[in-house]
């Protein structure tokens, strides 16, 4: 399959005739292949990112272009149907990232503060949690779950992780709600779950481009005390931990199961 990562925004130079510009990114997710054009303001159109999407195809269109800018996105998606290819926004842009970055463009995105779960998807109860690197590919890879999202390069072994580092989690209990919460997260695009400290502390996931939703609330010192251990082990990590929905507590079934680590 192939995926190219993809940027097109105004460039944070202007030129020395004031004239604003535009500058589309394309790389793959290894930068072996790096393809850059830009045009003014004026031309800025999905029919000028579709034509210079086929130039830098040459013969062979990519299968998913990967976009991580909200302000890309519609742009790069409407370029993508007129040419039958697939557009995913998503975070996990890490190779087009580091390219911005060398160029000193700026990567950081506004986002909104964060929302409440819509009630009908609330959990009836959820617990911090951790398993051993080496035991967390082996655990749910083996078990049937319908919705199950482990990539390639978060996998334990692929991070460097030693077995024995405790990789911490969330695991939520549904109840009948759980298949409900889990298909919405799988929509959601889930890729980070962070302990927020306060006068009322919380658990918010990071999703999609840039949405932010509260998962939990709470005041009790025991609780906020293992939300700490929580992140201390995010950090041992390497920022890997999971997110798991499932039923109940009997260890019978589950729901979803999410890798995850802060883009």
């Amino acid at each position: 399959m192939k995926i190219w990562q993809a940027d097109f925004y105004r460039r944070p130079q202007t030129e020395a005739s004031g004239q604003v510009m535009w500058e589309l990114l394309i790389c793959d997710p290894t930068r072996s292949f790096e393809y850059q054009a830009t045009c003014p303001q004026s031309q800025a159109s999905s029919s000028w990112v579709a034509s210079e999407v086929e130039k830098a195809a040459l013969e062979q269109l990519p299968d998913i272009i990967q976009v991580f800018r909200p302000q890309s996105l519609s742009l790069i998606e409407q370029a993508g149907r007129s040419l039958g290819i697939c557009v995913e926004p998503t975070r996990r842009t890490l190779a087009l990232k580091q390219w911005l970055q060398e160029k000193q463009y700026p990567v950081f995105l506004d986002k909104p503060p964060p929302m409440p779960l819509p009630e009908n998807l609330w959990g009836e109860e959820w617990r911090f949690a951790s398993l051993s690197a080496g035991d967390l590919v082996q655990v749910f890879s083996d078990r049937p779950i319908p919705i199950l999202e482990m990539p390639e390069y978060l996998l334990p072994i692929n991070l460097g992780l030693a077995s024995t580092i405790p990789v911490p989690g969330v695991v939520i209990y549904g109840g009948k709600k759980s298949m409900r919460l889990a298909r919405w997260l799988q929509k959601a695009y889930p890729v980070t779950l962070n302990y927020v400290a306060g006068d009322s502390h919380g658990l918010v996931l990071e999703a999609g481009l840039v949405d932010r939703w509260i998962v939990a609330t709470f005041e009790d010192k025991e609780v906020a005390a293992a939300a700490k251990v929580y992140e201390q082990r995010k950090q041992q990590s390497q920022g890997l931990h999971f997110l798991l929905i499932q039923p109940d507590d009997s260890g019978m079934t589950y729901s979803g199961f999410w890798l995850l680590r802060e883009e």
